[in-house]
């Protein structure tokens, strides 16, 4: 954690003038189980009778709240940046308080402490009560299940369990957020009702690792049973599924999925990798063909199901010959969605124990590498489409069209399917039948025929 500092000025705290305000500015980094981490904070604080707002530019706030990211070293940066950018807005009386919470702040609380002392206080992932305590401010169970959203009206995040029991060798996650804990199906079915009553049509299911949800409660594997009892929310029309571990994958998951019309034939489950000999030192508990078993299967059960994957390049020892291996498999599996992420060397990880001995430089060539594989793939599969008619659920207006998504898209991260607002209308966060027109590598455009 050291480096992460040693480029940065000295910080002199100087004290400010308190202001009478009452605004706090909550800012959110990193994935979406950040994001509802900070919309549970911000329920809790309005409930308090705080005026809060969200990720905001303005500087009318005088408290602001860091959630930080502490997954892998540019996140890490990013958030040491931000906590310094407001250390030096406090620093000029700009706000009166500043608190940090979230995953950089639970892995190294000591360390920041002492290198940023601006911060009025610390807090890790499951300190929300503490940290409503120094804002004089109670913790409300009563809006537990109860939560005002950031993102768009018409989708929100459900996160089904906290933490993650699983011992992959480069993830440093169960450091900051503990071993797996379910939420029971009851609270989330009330959290999924609360949801449709705002007007939220879609709920995308994440957790550190959704295929292990249920076992610490209902000691099995529940995840379809979790679907069936959202599936009967009404006002919900899609159910999209979020961070699956491959390895003893449920698999009437599946089944659940081409069942019920609600769960989105869409699965976002990461691989890391394919070559046998990595995945044994990334201890996934897995190997190729176990995983192409396993995604053949689910092609099987739900023919239209839309796989999006994730790859970690560069891991210690990573051979060419592995690589290679894994570009084989990249072509051979043709995957609907691929993400990629370049190895960080985390301490505390068992990975640390292992050279970093892939150069940055052939990371982020393998990186490119495995991208222009799926790219070529992604062109062919949305090219397929066109003259195809899709449901799409529009998100936003930006410049001279509406962006919306098909059931095989998830938002920020996937496809986008764009029409022309001078020849459509539509109105935000409902669906529409669209005609697939033309494609591009990652996007597709149409006419709307139906709304």
């Amino acid at each position: 954690m050291v480096s992460l500092f040693s480029n940065f000025k000295n910080h002199t705290h100087l004290k400010t003038k308190t202001l009478k305000r009452d605004k706090v500015n909550v800012i959110t980094l990193g994935c979406s189980k950040n994001l509802v981490d900070s919309e549970n904070i911000i329920t809790q604080l309005k409930g308090n009778d705080y005026e809060v707002v969200h990720d905001s530019n303005d500087e009318d706030a005088n408290v602001v709240i860091v959630n930080t990211c502490g997954f892998i070293d540019l996140a890490k940066e990013e958030s040491v940046n931000t906590i310094l950018q407001y250390a030096d807005v406090k620093t000029n009386g700009g706000i009166d308080k500043l608190y940090v919470t979230g995953c950089l702040s639970e892995r190294y609380k000591q360390s920041l402490e002492k290198d940023i002392p601006e911060v009025d206080a610390f807090f890790g992932t499951l300190e929300l009560p503490g940290l409503l305590e120094k804002l004089n401010a109670d913790y409300k169970h009563e809006l537990i299940g109860e939560r005002i959203t950031t993102t768009p009206n018409h989708y929100a995040y459900l996160k089904i369990s906290e933490g993650c029991s699983r011992t992959c060798a480069f993830c440093a996650i169960p450091l900051m957020r503990g071993r797996h804990i379910s939420q029971p199906i009851e609270t989330l079915v009330k959290e999924a009702q609360n949801l449709a009553k705002i007007g939220v049509k879609e709920l995308i299911l994440i957790a550190q690792e959704l295929t292990y949800y249920g076992l610490d409660i209902y000691k099995k594997r529940a995840l379809s049973d979790l679907l069936e009892a959202l599936s009967d929310v009404e006002g919900i029309a899609w159910i999209r599924l979020h961070y699956a571990y491959p390895s003893k994958f449920p698999k009437e998951v599946f089944e659940v999925m081409a069942k019920l019309p609600k769960v989105c034939n869409y699965l976002d489950i990461p691989l890391q990798h394919a070559s046998d000999s990595v995945l044994d030192r990334m201890r996934r508990q897995i190997t190729q063909k176990e995983t192409v078993d396993l995604i053949n299967y689910a092609r099987k059960v739900v023919p239209e199901i839309a796989i999006r994957t994730t790859f970690l390049v560069g891991f210690p020892g990573e051979t060419e010959q592995e690589f290679e291996e894994l570009c084989a498999f990249v072509e051979d599996m043709n995957f609907e969605r691929v993400g990629v992420f370049q190895y960080s060397h985390e301490e505390n990880t068992s990975a640390y124990d292992l050279e970093d001995d892939v150069p940055p430089e052939v990371k982020a060539d393998r990186a490119n590498r495995i991208m222009q594989i799926q790219q070529e793939i992604s062109f062919e599969r949305n090219s397929s489409k066109i003259g195809k008619t899709l449901k799409v659920l529009f998100d936003r207006k930006e410049g001279e069209f509406f962006i919306g998504r098909t059931e095989y898209d998830s938002p920020e991260v996937d496809n986008e399917v764009l029409v022309k607002a001078a020849d459509n209308y539509v109105r935000i966060g409902d669906f529409a039948e669209v005609r697939i027109t033309e494609a591009s590598e990652y996007d597709l455009f149409g006419e709307v025929i139906k709304r």
